[in-house]
């Protein structure tokens, strides 16, 4: 095992890791040259589209300010940025953000600005943007209520939260399905092209499975600050969007600035 990676014992429940930041910023780094293939190949394109609806739900207009939070390869980011949107994508590993930037998404839209940081501890100015979102990312997160206040943090008043995430389908047969795939199958497939010899494509179903609930996410984000907290069920619940607003009255936080 590389280390820094997950090894068996340790994936019973991940979110508990003490080492947890660590080992995702690891496992990461070594998954990063194949990382966007496997998201083709094991979402059968579907993860494209999950960014799309994402990116429909924030709501977004032209000349909007966007933070993309754990931007990985930066796809969200460009999605964003094909909207007319000025976009800072953040995430801390560097091998990821290397692929993102060299992404270009256009003629006639401003490129995305990549940077590292930490989604518990935001490099950015209280009230700077108008839409943070987080794909895929809020469970690989160390403290994930921390994460929620920087982002209520960063938003202006009126500003959107949208966090797209894997989730357990409720209905038992597409459930079963899902867990086959999850569980046995797309962990070897995945593994096989990458190389991994760190357990990712491992830690994601155990990472998915004790992970918080559609209702103990919309409470986190609630508590958080947020309001007009709504959920939405993607391919029959495989993935799902959330998304939340910060009231026009809330005052300004003070907070890490650039």
């Amino acid at each position: 095992m590389v280390k820094g990676g997950w090894e068996r014992e340790a994936l019973g429940d991940v979110h508990a890791a003490s080492d947890k930041a660590t080992r995702v910023r690891s496992m990461f780094a070594a998954i990063a040259p194949s990382y966007d293939l496997n998201n083709r190949l094991h979402s059968l394109g579907l993860d494209q589209w999950w960014r799309r609806r994402l990116v429909a739900m924030a709501g977004v207009k032209a000349g909007d300010e966007v933070l993309d939070v754990a931007t990985g390869t930066g796809d969200v980011a460009l999605a964003f940025a094909r909207r007319g949107c000025r976009v800072v994508g953040v995430d801390f590993t560097a091998e990821l953000l290397r692929i993102a930037q060299g992404k270009r998404v256009g003629k006639g839209f401003v490129e995305p600005v990549y940077m590292a940081g930490d989604a518990t501890r935001l490099p950015m100015a209280d009230g700077a943007f108008d839409v943070v979102s987080i794909a895929f990312g809020i469970r690989n997160v160390d403290r994930p209520e921390v994460a929620l206040a920087e982002f209520y943090r960063v938003l202006r008043p009126g500003g959107r939260l949208v966090i797209l995430e894997f989730s357990t389908p409720g209905f038992a047969p597409v459930r079963w399905v899902n867990s086959l795939y999850c569980d046995v199958i797309m962990p070897r497939t995945a593994a096989w092209i990458a190389g991994d010899r760190v357990n990712a494509y491992r830690y994601l179903p155990a990472s998915v499975a004790s992970f918080m609930s559609a209702d103990e996410m919309k409470g986190a984000m609630r508590a958080a600050g947020f309001a007009e907290v709504e959920d939405r069920g993607l391919t029959l619940g495989v993935a799902r969007v959330y998304r939340g607003v910060k009231p026009c009255f809330a005052k300004a936080t003070q907070g890490s600035v650039v």
